[in-house]
């Protein structure tokens, strides 16, 4: 598409020809796309086309912004509102891409290309939020919108308002340019916490030369530190801070002084040394802080929260302390538990945290006759895909085919068309499965493109899921731990959220709503991990072909509830120093490790371990737009367990409630208050109780 046709069509605005920059026709990212569904053609694209392509996009930008400002016509919701929401397109497709990739599959230069463009797009969007001209004509329609406005147009009116008025547009002119100042700051320090993290986690392995050290491994721990190995031009075995090489080694390896040091060097990313973040955490706290008492508020929490579903910082604190109250003796349990069975192994004095994923796999092993050896034969990827593409066929009708004529971004990548059961083109979904250094750890659900309806035109998503599952070896498959199903069913979930989204506004649709609202769509997926008649769909060994056994399933469950409490308790000690930084009225300059260890005593169960902190690393709140509402996670928690129990009522496969779900949650994405929407499709509101109940801590032995 060229730029033409993106500025064109801003309703009642047009631009005309001639007040449009030049564009360079032979940059790829600029140019017309004659690709399967204008999907991006990732072979073509180039380091060098980058800062080009931003530079000329945010030109058009601007002048689709003085088109609006300038247009002689009085402020109407058509050619102020509505062309606010169009511009911008060209902008928004090239940032699609290169911040998707920054994330899964970036360079040296890119990193440096974002530290220069940045600062440039911070900068345009405070020179559109705080333009004078710009916010008047945005006042005067939300004073005077006129009649015939439906339902999305209105809220469409009210979030663009409310986007001005919270990103400065009232303030004197004096406090703009503190803002400005503030927002660039914060923008790069944001970018440059992100690369340390990354850079730090990248920077440590630990490289194993002694068979005899890894000879009690299970096998596919073995062949996946080997492949490290190999890959990094070492020899022997492997272990690095990456999720899939991480975990099961303190899962499986008896070595306390090597788990010790990797938990230690896990636990200290960014802590001091070359990529330290502690300064840098502070930093954003504070600037935070600045920006929210800028606009009249107390604390950043309190800005934040305003435009979140819990809607403000007491109503969240509340949660967590409910939720904290109604577990924590059940985590005291857990880890006692643990501790005794440990003692009888030979154990002796405090189960340490580097302790713990060792004797608690020990135990499943011996208690539930369980271990992620024992399970993953049974969840070979290419299954759970499948099994996973099935229940979105059952729920919703869904189809899923690979289109080889699909560019991708890297060669681990696969493009599926998605279609439903009529036929109607829905979306395209590209799965990214395995680590590399090139992307940064964990699993999450981005666009290319949201789904919109412009001049009578859909335009429909482009969807990626990206995840750091083991990769197949040259003996094995690749084969997920449950851990790894409900994650892939999680991030899955999101996709649905995006796949699925309807609306004239891409603002509105797919998974463009609250914070703490977005999560119900991905964690309600989690629990068909634990359901036998789907498991039976899919779920067999890779070599012998069996299903799942049935009682393996219960194993599991029984498993997963047994350390329910602890688990919920550790992301309740996430919630709280989240909020603890962000309701901070005052600047900080003490101890980043002091502080943290203050905001997670509630939550303590294991014991603490001096020199670690998670801050420096904790992407979610300090980049990943998670701040002050890292708490959303539990909160989905409860929406889910509420909702899923409908599903548990009507039958897990229920169309009749999964057509609900969709109309009123997938379907609908921020056209509406997310609460009036849940209550439209539970007919009440959530509960925690929900939530406690699903974990089965009534039924805990004593």
């Amino acid at each position: 598409m060229t730029f033409a046709a993106f500025a064109a069509g801003c309703a009642d605005n047009s631009i005309p020809r001639a007040q449009l920059p030049e564009l360079d026709a032979t940059n790829p990212l600029l140019a017309e796309w004659e690709t399967p569904h204008a999907t991006p053609p990732f072979a073509e694209i180039g380091l060098e086309h980058y800062e080009p392509a931003f530079d000329a996009a945010i030109a058009c930008t601007r002048a689709e912004i003085e088109a609006i400002v300038n247009n002689p016509a009085r402020p109407t919701f058509g050619n102020t509102i509505v062309a606010l929401e169009r511009q911008g397109a060209l902008l928004a497709r090239i940032e699609g891409i290169f911040f998707n990739l920054l994330e899964a599959d970036t360079s040296d230069q890119m990193q440096e290309i974002a530290l220069r463009v940045q600062p440039k797009l911070t900068e345009l969007s405070n020179d559109i939020s705080l333009n004078p001209a710009l916010f008047a004509r945005v006042k005067a329609v939300w004073e005077h919108p006129g009649f015939g406005l439906k339902k999305e147009d209105k809220k469409l009116l009210e979030d663009t308002y409310q986007s001005f008025a919270r990103s400065g547009a009232a303030l004197s002119d004096e406090d703009k340019e503190l803002y400005r100042q503030y927002t660039s700051e914060l923008s790069a320090l944001t970018l440059q916490f992100g690369q340390n993290a990354l850079a730090a986690t990248n920077a440590f392995a630990i490289n194993i030369t002694d068979p005899k050290v890894v000879a009690e491994l299970p096998d596919f721990v073995k062949e996946g530190m080997a492949a490290d190995a190999k890959a990094r031009g070492e020899k022997g075995w492997t272990v690095t801070l990456q999720a899939p090489s991480y975990v099961p080694f303190l899962t499986y390896s008896s070595n306390r002084e090597l788990k010790e040091k990797l938990w230690r060097a896990y636990n200290s990313r960014a802590v001091g040394g070359e990529y330290d973040n502690t300064e840098i955490v502070k930093r954003i706290a504070n600037t935070r802080l600045k920006i929210a008492n800028l606009l009249g508020y107390e604390c950043y929490a309190d800005y934040v929260l305003v435009r979140r579903m819990a809607g403000d910082t007491p109503t969240v604190e509340a949660f967590l302390d409910e939720l904290l109250e109604g577990t924590k003796a059940y985590a005291d349990k857990d880890y006692a538990t643990i501790g005794a069975y440990a003692a009888t192994l030979g154990h002796e004095g405090a189960l340490m945290p580097w302790d713990w994923g060792y004797y608690t796999q020990r135990y499943k092993d011996e208690k539930y006759a369980l271990n992620d050896e024992l399970v993953k034969p049974y969840f070979q990827l290419e299954n759970v895909k499948k099994g996973v593409f099935m229940l979105a066929n059952k729920l919703y009708g869904l189809n899923f085919t690979p289109n080889a004529e699909i560019d991708v971004y890297h060669p681990d990548v696969t493009a599926y068309e998605v279609t439903d059961a009529e036929g109607r083109f829905m979306a395209v979904l590209y799965l990214d499965f395995f680590p590399r250094a090139s992307k940064r750890a964990g699993a999450w659900m981005t666009e290319f493109r949201g789904a919109k309806i412009e001049q009578g035109v859909e335009t429909r998503p482009l969807v990626s899921l990206v995840m750091n599952f083991t990769k197949p070896t040259e003996t094995a498959p690749s084969l997920l731990t449950y851990d790894e199903v409900e994650t892939f069913l999680h991030e899955f979930g999101h996709a649905l959220h995006g796949m699925l989204g309807e609306g004239k506004y891409e603002s509105q649709t797919g998974t463009s709503v609250y914070r703490d609202f977005v999560e119900l769509p991905s964690q309600i997926m989690e629990n068909w991990a634990t359901e036998k008649e789907f498991l039976d769909l899919w779920a067999v060994h890779y070599q012998t072909g069996e299903p799942i056994p049935a009682d393996m399933v219960e194993r599991i469950v029984s498993a997963k509830n047994f350390l329910a409490a602890y688990a919920n308790v550790r992301q309740l000690s996430f919630g709280l120093t989240d909020m603890a930084w962000h309701t901070l009225k005052e600047p900080f300059e003490g101890d980043v490790e002091a502080f943290e260890q203050a905001s997670m005593a509630p939550t303590q169960v294991l014991p603490v371990v001096k020199g670690t902190a998670i801050a420096p690393s904790f992407g979610h709140i300090f980049s990943g737009g998670y701040a002050a509402g890292y708490y959303g996670y539990k909160w989905a928690e409860v929406l889910e367990a509420d909702a899923f129990a409908l599903f548990k009522e009507k039958g897990i496969f229920n169309r009749e409630v999964a057509d609900a779900f969709r109309e009123n949650i997938l379907s609908k994405g921020g056209t509406e208050d997310p609460m009036v929407l849940y209550v439209r499709f539970r007919g009440h509101k959530p509960a925690s109780e929900a939530l406690i109940a699903k974990m089965g801590l009534g039924d805990m032995e004593e």
